[in-house]
C-alpha cells in the first residue's frame, strides 16, 4: 500500500551547526539520475533523537521517550547534518509527531534539513498523541514503487518499507526493517522478508535487525539468498562502547560493495553505518 511520500519539500531556514559540518571527510557528488554509478547507503536507529552516551540515560533520560525536550532538535540537526553525505537513508526509532517531539514529523524534519526530495515514514505504532513509532526512508533519487508492509509477530508494531528503483530485471530493491527481540519472532519476519524479495535479483537490507550477521546470513530463512555482509561492518552497539553488531546493510552477491564502515557519530544509543555500493549494470535505466 502506497503511503505518504513527498517529492516537494521546501527545506526551513534553520542552519546546521557548525561543529558537524565535516562529515563526511568526502562528501558525495551531486549526480544527475542518468550519471550515478553508485549509492552511499546509511542505516540508523536515532532513538527518537535522545542523545545517550552511557546505560545509565537508559534510566535518567527515560522521560524523554514521553515529554518533550528541548535538546531534541540540536540533536536532531547535527543528525541530518551528517545523513547529508548519503544517497538511501534508512532510519529507525523515529518518531512521526506526537507530544514528544513537539509534534515534530522527525523523518520529514530529517529530509528538509539533509536536503532529500524524497521521503516516506512508516507508523508502526501508533500510540496517538503520545508516541507515533515509525521507520522511515530517504532518497535522492526517485523510486519506481514504494509500499508499506506489516511484519508478522504476537506483539503487533513491526514493519518492513519496501522501494524500487527501476524496472523488472534491471530494478534495485531496497527493504527497511527494524526486526523484533525475540529469536521466532525475527525468524518469521524474515520469512516474510523472503518471500518479499523472491523475484528481484538486486536486493538491498537495512536496519535495526536485533541480531548478529551470522545468524541472519546462515541461520535464517534467508540463508539460501547468500546476502552478504560488506567487510567493514562492525559493532554498532551500545553507541559509546559498540560490542554488537545489531545493525546492518546486507546485500545480495551480484551488488559490489566499493566501502563499508561504522560511523563514529554518537548521536543515539547506536551508531550509523555506512556503505556505498556499485549500481548494477552501472544505471539501473535510471536515466
Amino acid at each position: 500500500m502506497l503511503r505518504h511520500f513527498s517529492s516537494h519539500i521546501k527545506r526551513p531556514s534553520r542552519p546546521v551547526p557548525a561543529a558537524v559540518k565535516t562529515f563526511p571527510r568526502q562528501g558525495p557528488e551531486v549526480l544527475g539520475e542518468a550519471s550515478r554509478k553508485s549509492l552511499r547507503l546509511l542505516t540508523y536507529n536515532m532513538q527518537v533523537g535522545i542523545n545517550s552516551r552511557a546505560f545509565r540515560h537508559y534510566l535518567t533520560r527515560s522521560w524523554q521517550h514521553f515529554l518533550p525536550h528541548a535538546g531534541r532538535v540540536e540533536n536532531l540537526d547535527s543528525i541530518a547534518n551528517m545523513l547529508a553525505g548519503f544517497d538511501v537513508v534508512a532510519l529507525q526509532e523515529a518518531d512521526g509527531g506526537s507530544i514528544r517531539t513537539g509534534h515534530l514529523n522527525q523523518v520529514k524534519y530529517l529530509a528538509e534539513m539533509s536536503g532529500f526530495p524524497y521521503w516516506y515514514q512508516q507508523l508502526n505504532r501508533n500510540l496517538g498523541r503520545f508516541a507515533q513509532h515509525s521507520n522511515g526512508l530517504l532518497s535522492r533519487v526517485k523510486p519506481e514503487l514504494i509500499a508499506d508492509h506489516k511484519l508478522p509477530g504476537r506483539l503487533p508494531g513491526r514493519g518492513a518499507i519496501f522501494m524500487r528503483y527501476g524496472k523488472e530485471d534491471e530494478s534495485l530493491v531496497f527493504v527497511v526493517l527494524h526486526l523484533s527481540l525475540g529469536r521466532r519472532a525475527q525468524l518469521d519476519q524474515l520469512a516474510y522478508v523472503k518471500e518479499l524479495i523472491s523475484d528481484h535479483k538486486h536486493v538491498v537490507i537495512m536496519g535495526d535487525l536485533n541480531t548478529c550477521a551470522e545468524k541472519i546470513l546462515h541461520l535464517s530463512p534467508l540463508r539460501d539468498a547468500k546476502f552478504q555482509s560488506p567487510e567493514g561492518a562492525g559493532n554498532t552497539y551500545p553507541s559509546w562502547r559498540p560490542v554488537s553488531n545489531l545493525d546492518h546493510i546486507l546485500v545480495s552477491p551480484d551488488l559490489r560493495v566499493k566501502w563499508a564502515e561504522v560511523v563514529p557519530y554518537a548521536l543515539s544509543d547506536h551508531l550509523p553505518l555506512a556503505v556505498e555500493i556499485e549500481m548494477p549494470n552501472g544505471h539501473l535505466g535510471l536515466h
